[in-house]
């Protein structure tokens, strides 16, 4: 591992799942607390990372979208079972801009676009039913255009202040090494006990 850069190192393990070929090599967990202190988690898809941190959109309006506003602190978690990994990082979760957004919901298949509209993410809803009712309007709305992205969606990147990286070894004495962000910005590294 780089003693440096918790970045690079992601970019060499993330790259070492793609060409491994594992499947959902950008699925993430992605944990954050609500107003009453309780965590949640659920699944969320890598869209891109560099030095700035790790980004994955959705509705702003979701219970995740929510309980970030008001709290940012939020976990991630890679796992890549067969290669026997997993990358931890916690930080600050802050929007993205609106162009970047835009350009990312530009490039996802329609069908996610117009499920984007469809979906009131997190809200209870009668049915089935009339989640694909709201589809066929929708369809039928925007037929032979494009689908603009909505107002309630969009990234989040999360800025690390901690980036664990873990890796499986015999005897369960396995590599954990830590990079955590100094007071001057710069990256601490720190080998754990397994």
């Amino acid at each position: 591992m780089s003693p440096v850069d918790p970045i690079e190192v992601f970019r060499r393990w993330y790259g070492d799942a793609l060409r491994a070929g594992l499947e959902r090599a950008d699925a993430m967990s992605l944990a954050t607390v609500g107003p009453d202190g309780r965590p949640s988690g659920r699944m969320v898809l890598l869209s891109s990372f560099d030095e700035r941190g790790f980004v994955f959109h959705t509705n702003h309006r979701s219970r995740k979208g929510r309980e970030m506003a008001r709290n940012p602190v939020v976990a991630l978690v890679l796992w890549w079972g067969p290669l026997g990994r997993q990358v931890r990082i916690e930080g600050r979760a802050e929007q993205t801009s609106a162009a970047d957004a835009d350009a990312y919901f530009a490039g996802r298949p329609r069908g996610s676009q117009l499920g984007a509209w469809a979906s009131d993410q997190s809200a209870v809803i009668p049915d089935r039913a009339a989640l694909e009712e709201r589809l066929r309007e929708l369809e039928r709305r925007h037929a032979g255009g494009p689908v603009p992205r909505p107002p309630h969606w969009g990234g989040y990147r999360v800025i690390p202040d901690v980036i664990e990286f873990w890796e499986g070894r015999e005897n369960r004495l396995h590599d954990r090494i830590r990079y955590r962000r100094g007071e001057a910005g710069d990256w601490l590294v720190e080998r754990l006990a397994p």
